[in-house]
C-alpha cells in the first residue's frame, strides 16, 4: 500500500523516470519516510498501552536485578530475529524499550539482531548459499546480538542516553504510576496515549528525514560496481574495508542478499561479502542520524565501534569456515 502510493506520487504525479537516479532516490525517500513514521507512531501507541496496563516497572526490576546469566540478552536477540525490520525501522521499537526502562544492554541486543536476521533474509540466504552457510550466518547473527548486548551492557552506558530519552523515561514512570493509582478506563487514557505517541514522532522527525535522505541519495546515486573493485582484492584488510565501505549504505537484509550473491559470483570471498552485508544492514549513516535523537554521539561511536569490530571478526571467521 505504501509502496503503491510512493510509486503513484513519484512516477505518476511528479513524473520522474523509474530508471533514473533521481526517480529511484525520491521513491526510496517517500516510501521509507512514510513507512518509518507510521511504524514509529503505531509502536509508540502500543508501547503507551503496554506502559498503562503492563507492569513494566516490575519487568525492568526483574531484568536488572535477577541473575539470568545472559539469558535476557539471548531472548532479546531471538525477539530481534523474528521482527522483520531494517536498522532504521528497528529504532522505533528500541525507543519504546528504552522508554519503558528495559536495561540498555538488553535493548541493544534487539537493535543488533533485528536488522541482521529475519525470516525473509534467511530464506533467500538458504536459496543462494545452502544450508551450511545459512546456519552459520543465523547462529552468528544471534551470537552477535547476545554477546554485543552483554558487552555493551557491562560498559554501563546509560549515562550517554540523550536528555530527550531520559525525559521520556521519567514521564513514562510518572504516568504509569498515576494510571496505576486512578485505574481510569481505556477510553479516557487513549487520547493521552495518542498525544504522547505523536510527541515522540515530532521529536525524531528531523532526524528521520535526515537519515532517510542520506540513504536515498546513496541508494540512487552510488555507481554500480563501486564497492566490488575494493572488496575483490585478496588481502587481509579486505574484510575491514568491506565493513567500512558498507557503513554509508542503507538497506535491509532481504534487499542486500542478492547483492551479496552477485559479489560472490564475481569472486569476492563469502566471508568478506557477509561482513559487507552485516555492515550495510547493521550499521549505516541513516541509522546514526536517527539514533542521534536517542543517544549522544559518544554512545553512538561506542556502539558503532564495537559492532564494526564484531563484524570484521565475523568476516574473517566466515572466510576460514566457508
Amino acid at each position: 500500500m505504501i509502496q503503491r502510493f510512493a510509486d503513484w506520487l513519484v512516477y505518476g504525479v511528479f513524473r520522474l523516470e523509474p530508471a533514473s537516479h533521481l526517480g529511484s532516490a525520491v521513491n526510496f525517500f517517500v516510501y521509507d519516510t512514510l513507512k518509518i513514521l507510521l511504524l514509529l507512531f503505531l509502536i509508540s501507541v502500543v508501547m503507551g498501552i503496554v506502559n498503562a496496563y503492563f507492569p513494566v516497572d516490575k519487568l525492568r526490576r526483574y531484568l536488572a536485578t535477577r541473575r539470568l546469566y545472559g539469558f535476557q540478552y539471548l531472548l532479546a536477540s531471538l525477539f530481534g530475529a523474528v521482527t522483520p525490520f531494517c536498522s532504521c525501522s528497528s529504532i522505533p521499537l528500541f525507543i519504546g524499550f528504552v522508554k519503558g526502562g528495559i536495561p540498555l544492554g538488553v535493548t541493544l541486543s534487539f537493535l543488533i539482531t533485528s536488522p541482521l536476521v529475519n525470516e525473509v533474509a534467511v530464506a533467500m540466504f538458504l536459496g543462494a548459499f545452502g544450508v551450511r552457510a545459512t546456519a552459520i550466518y543465523l547462529v552468528s547473527g544471534l551470537l552477535l546480538g547476545t554477546v554485543g548486548g552483554f558487552v555493551l551492557g557491562r560498559l554501563r552506558l546509560e549515562r550517554y542516553l540523550s536528555p530527550w530519552v531520559r525525559a521520556l523515561q521519567a514521564s513514562s514512570e510518572e504516568q504509569t504510576a498515576s494510571w496505576t493509582q486512578d485505574r481510569a478506563p481505556f477510553s479516557e487514557r487513549l487520547p493521552q496515549i495518542l498525544r504522547d505517541a505523536w510527541s515522540i514522532v515530532r521529536g525524531v522527525l528531523l532526524y528521520v528525514l535526515i537519515g532517510i535522505g542520506v540513504g536515498a541519495a546513496l541508494h540512487g546515486y552510488v555507481p554500480e560496481g563501486f564497492f566490488e573493485r575494493f572488496m575483490a582484492r585478496e588481502n587481509w584488510y579486505a574484510v575491514p574495508l568491506a565493513v567500512i565501505c558498507a557503513v554509508p549504505m542503507y538497506a535491509n537484509a532481504a534487499g542486500i542478499v542478492p547483492v551479496v550473491q552477485v559479489f560472490v559470483a564475481k569472486g569476492i570471498p563469502l566471508g568478506t561479502a557477509i561482513a559487507f552485508m552485516m555492515g550495510v544492514v547493521g550499521l549505516s549513516l541513516p541509522e546514526a542520524a536517527m539514533l542521534r535523537k536517542v543517544m549522544t554521539w559518544r554512545l553512538i561511536g561506542i556502539f558503532f565501534g564495537v559492532m564494526t569490530l564484531f563484524f570484521v571478526l565475523s568476516g574473517w571467521l566466515f572466510n576460514i569456515l566457508l
